[in-house]
């Protein structure tokens, strides 16, 4: 499952927002393996998106909504979409183009009509669900060109029109400052050793961990002074390990999803904000090396040490917020915009605020003048 492309309007903070993701020309010797889809070499997607911005510019809030978008395309249920939109009294419309595998091109359009009092019904869901084959020359530029002139019978509803897709998988991480909710694999070896690896990597006090035989996806972290269990669907409530700590938990879950591929689209949102840059860097690594053909991830940092790894420029995205553009405040800037020449340093262009996200740390140095 890849995403291509996405287009939201009034969905959360989001107007008239658009995130391309493919890329038209071969990158030579690049170091990501496979950025086009099986048996498609001219349909190059982006598989790995380093998203980065600053605070509040968007990046969790475009993975909630993905999110979103997926659980109403799964559970076609109006009332996910309906609950995400910002203005109730303006139409509110998403478009996303997909491929579930390497033979069709999937896209998807709603279109939400305005309701004063957000008392939305079905008959406001207006959705159509086109899909082309993609052909072993085709390009994702001329699969679209063929999708878009061809001739289209809408099903009589949205629901079934979402009955043509399939075979979505998915994984969202966000941030969970409290009440987070485990969810671990049941007395799964090959997870309790990637568990084991991450949290001594991050807590050296941790000697081993073991599986809990005698409970269902139970796990026990052993430090040198005491124990800590970990329960499948229990809440995530110890004090013992550090906060760094706990988001090892959920980096190895996902780490373990990658590599026993249970899935093929993975969103991993800032799980790294108590952990070592360097930790964070060999993670990501780690992340796309286990990325199987036809998958893609998302990752959001702050980290700008990411900059220094070895990808290709259109692997980052970054997002810029504007309060006061009215008609799009949220923007999506592709690195490979503007700089186009191989020489051109990413890092340098960061520092350098050439994407104008540096964060308002002038706001902060006033305060001294107070």
């Amino acid at each position: 499952m890849v995403v291509l492309d996405v287009c939201l309007d009034n969905f959360y903070a989001f107007k008239n927002f658009h995130m391309k993701l493919t890329y038209p020309k071969r990158i030579v010797n690049s170091s990501i393996d496979g950025e086009y889809l099986e048996g498609r070499p001219n349909f190059r997607y982006k598989k790995v998106n380093i998203i980065m911005g600053t605070n509040a510019s968007g990046k969790t809030t475009f993975g909630q909504t993905l999110m979103t978008i997926f659980n109403f395309i799964d559970k076609k249920n109006y009332e996910l979409l309906t609950s995400a939109i910002n203005d109730h009294s303006k139409k509110a419309s998403f478009s996303i183009d997909m491929a579930l595998n390497s033979d069709y091109l999937y896209r998807v359009q709603c279109f939400i009509s305005p309701s004063e009092q957000g008392n939305y019904s079905e008959s406001d869901i207006k959705l159509e669900v086109r899909k082309q084959k993609i052909t072993q020359n085709d390009s994702y530029e001329t699969c679209v060109k063929k999708l878009e002139e061809s001739s289209y019978t809408p099903a009589e509803n949205y629901s079934k029109e979402l009955s043509k897709i399939d075979n979505l998988d998915w994984l969202f991480e966000f941030p969970k400052d409290t009440k987070r909710v485990l969810h671990l694999p049941k007395n799964d070896e090959k997870f309790r050793t990637i568990l084991e690896n991450i949290l001594k990597a991050l807590d050296p006090s941790i000697t081993s961990v073991s599986i809990l035989n005698e409970v269902k996806g139970a796990y026990v972290i052993r430090l040198k002074d005491r124990d800590v269990v970990l329960q499948d669907g229990e809440q995530f409530t110890t004090s013992v390990l550090s906060s760094g700590t706990k988001a090892g938990v959920e980096v190895a879950r996902t780490i373990s999803s990658l590599m026993q591929d249970h899935i093929s689209f993975c969103y991993c949102d800032e799980k790294f904000p108590y952990i070592h840059s360097d930790i964070e860097k060999a993670v990501l690594s780690l992340m796309i090396g286990l990325l199987h053909t036809n998958s893609q991830l998302f990752f959001t940092t702050h980290n700008t040490d990411i900059l220094d790894m070895n990808l290709p420029k259109h692997s980052f995205t970054f997002l810029r917020k504007d309060a006061d553009n009215t008609d799009c405040p949220i923007e999506s800037i592709e690195a490979s915009s503007l700089l186009k020449r191989s020489t051109d340093s990413l890092k340098n262009a960061v520092e350098n605020d050439l994407f104008s996200t540096a964060p308002a740390v002038d706001l902060i140095y006033a305060i001294a003048e107070l």
